[in-house]
Formats: structure tokens, C-alpha cells, sequence
């Protein structure tokens, strides 16, 4: 489990865990309906770490299509492979893509509502980003 995630739950648990202590301050009247509105929060929190990672997965999935139609449209002969970093400290819809045309170079792509932006380049140590065949210009 990344770090992050961990820091992520013990948030959430310290939450909890103050809540719970606010309780034993309430008289015993409003103490139940303050668990009640604690055990609400714990499934909320539980179901958010449970269905994040599908959300995310779901929405990658559909993002990598559309990327595949993009490039499919820009670079119609080309042949590449889209894959993704796992790792939590990259943004999990940036797309890398690697062409087979071009071993070495790696190009990264956001793709938003807003539409589809190449966002980095990984270039071999020999070259200089702007030789790469997909290079597009990075500016805003």
C-alpha cells in the first residue's frame, strides 16, 4: 500500500476517532443518534476507499479509448502501445504512449473534458525532445 493511501486512511480514522470521543461529551439522548451519524461516516469512508480505485480504473478504461482514437486519427499508420503509471504520485488519467516507431521515446497525454494534450515527452539521452516524430509543442 502506498504511503499516501496510509496517510489517507489514518485521516480518516483520526476523524472517526474524534467524533466518537465528541460523543462521550453529549448527554445520552443525542449520544445514540451521534453513533448512529458516527457508523454512517465509517461506511461512507469505507465505501470511498473501496470504490475509488474502480472510479478510477473506469474512467481510464474510457480515457484510453478516446485516446485511441485520437492517435488513431492524427497518426493513422503508426503502431503504438498506451499504458499508464500505477504509482499515486502521478496523475492517473496521463497516458503514456510509446510508438513502435520510435524505441526509447515515451509520450505522455492528459485527456479531460476540455479534450486531449500531450503533456511530456521522455526522450532517449542521445536526442533532444523537439527530434521526436511525435513531438508536439508543449507550450500553453
Amino acid at each position: 500500500m502506498h504511503p499516501i493511501t496510509i496517510i489517507e486512511i489514518l485521516f480518516a480514522l483520526g476523524f472517526v476517532l474524534m467524533l466518537l470521543g465528541l460523543t462521550f461529551l453529549l448527554p445520552m439522548k443525542k449520544r445514540n443518534y451521534a453513533i448512529k451519524i458516527i457508523v454512517v461516516v465509517i461506511i461512507t469512508e469505507l465505501a470511498f476507499f473501496a470504490l475509488r480505485p474502480l472510479w478510477i480504473d473506469y474512467h481510464r478504461d474510457i480515457k484510453t479509448e478516446q485516446l485511441t482514437e485520437y492517435l488513431e486519427k492524427r497518426y493513422p499508420s503508426e503502431e503504438f502501445k498506451i499504458s499508464y503509471r500505477t504509482s499515486r504520485n502521478y496523475n492517473p488519467y496521463h497516458l503514456e504512449v510509446r510508438f513502435n516507431n520510435e524505441p526509447g521515446w515515451s509520450y505522455s497525454y492528459s485527456v479531460t473534458d476540455k479534450g486531449i494534450k500531450q503533456v511530456s515527452v521522455g526522450v532517449p539521452d542521445t536526442q533532444l525532445p523537439d527530434e521526436g516524430l511525435h513531438y508536439e509543442d508543449l507550450g500553453d
